[in-house]
C-alpha cells in the first residue's frame, strides 16, 4: 500500500473512532455540544466548509483514481499465452484497486455520517435546552398560577367571613331597632297609664270632696232635726 493510501486508510480508521464515541452513549448531547463549540473547534469551524469541501474533493479525486484502475484491469483479457506471473500481477492491480475503490467510498461515506451526526448532536442539545426551559416557565407559571389560586379562595375566604360579619352586624341592627321600637311601645304604654292614673287620683279626689261634702250636709241635717225635736219637746 502506498503512502497515499495509507493515509487515506488511517482517515478512515480515525472516522471510525469518531463514529463509535459519536453513536456509542461516551457523553451526553450537552457535553458534545459544549465540545463543538469550544474555542479551539470554533477557529476551525470558521473554515469548516472550505475543509470540507477539500476533503470531499480528495477522496472523490481518490475514488474515481480507484475506479479507473478498476475498469482498467477489469477489462484485460487474459489468454493462455500469457505468463502465470503476469495474470498474478493483474489480478493483484486489481485488487489494490477494488480495496483502494471501498477504502475512499466508506472514507466519504463517513465523511458524510460525521457531519450528520454533528449537526443532529448539536440540535439535540439545543432542543434539550429548550425544553427544559420550557419546562422551568411551565413549572414557575403553574407555581405562580397555584398561589393565585390560594390568594384567591383566601379572598373569598374573607370575603365569606366579611359577609358573615355583615349580615350578624344587620341581625344585631334589626333586633336593636326591634328592642327600641318595643321600649318605646312600653314608654307609650306607662304614659297611658300614668295619665290613666293621673285622672282616676283626680277622680278620686273629687269623688273624696264630693263625699266630705256630702257628709257635711248629713251632719248638718242631723244636728238641724235634733234641734227640732228639742223645740217640739
Amino acid at each position: 500500500m502506498g503512502l497515499v493510501w495509507t493515509l487515506i486508510a488511517g482517515f478512515l480508521y480515525a472516522e471510525i473512532c469518531v463514529v463509535l464515541l459519536l453513536v456509542l452513549p461516551v457523553a451526553s448531547p450537552y457535553k458534545w455540544n459544549r465540545f463543538f463549540k469550544s474555542k479551539f473547534l470554533a477557529m476551525i469551524a470558521r473554515q469548516a466548509h472550505l475543509y470540507f469541501f477539500l476533503i470531499m474533493g480528495v477522496l472523490v479525486l481518490f475514488l474515481l483514481e480507484a475506479i479507473r484502475e478498476m475498469r482498467k484491469y477489469s477489462n484485460q483479457e487474459h489468454s493462455s499465452d500469457v505468463h502465470l506471473n503476469t495474470e498474478m500481477q493483474h489480478s493483484m492491480r486489481l485488487f489494490r484497486a477494488q480495496r483502494n475503490f471501498y477504502i475512499s467510498g466508506f472514507a466519504i461515506f463517513l465523511v458524510l455520517v460525521i457531519r450528520r451526526l454533528v449537526t443532529l448532536i448539536s440540535v439535540q442539545a439545543n432542543l434539550l435546552a429548550q425544553s427544559e426551559a420550557s419546562l422551568k416557565q411551565a413549572q414557575s407559571a403553574s407555581a405562580t398560577i397555584r398561589s393565585l389560586m390560594e390568594d384567591r379562595n383566601t379572598e373569598k375566604a374573607d370575603e365569606a367571613k366579611e359577609d358573615s360579619t355583615l349580615a350578624e352586624i344587620t341581625k344585631m341592627k334589626e333586633r336593636i331597632h326591634e328592642l327600641t321600637a318595643e321600649l318605646n311601645r312600653e314608654k307609650k304604654d306607662k304614659e297611658a297609664l300614668k295619665s290613666q292614673a293621673e285622672s282616676l287620683n283626680k277622680e278620686y279626689d273629687r269623688l273624696t270632696d264630693e263625699y266630705s261634702k256630702l257628709q257635711k250636709r248629713m251632719n248638718i241635717n242631723a244636728e238641724g232635726g235634733d234641734k227640732a225635736d228639742k223645740k217640739a219637746a
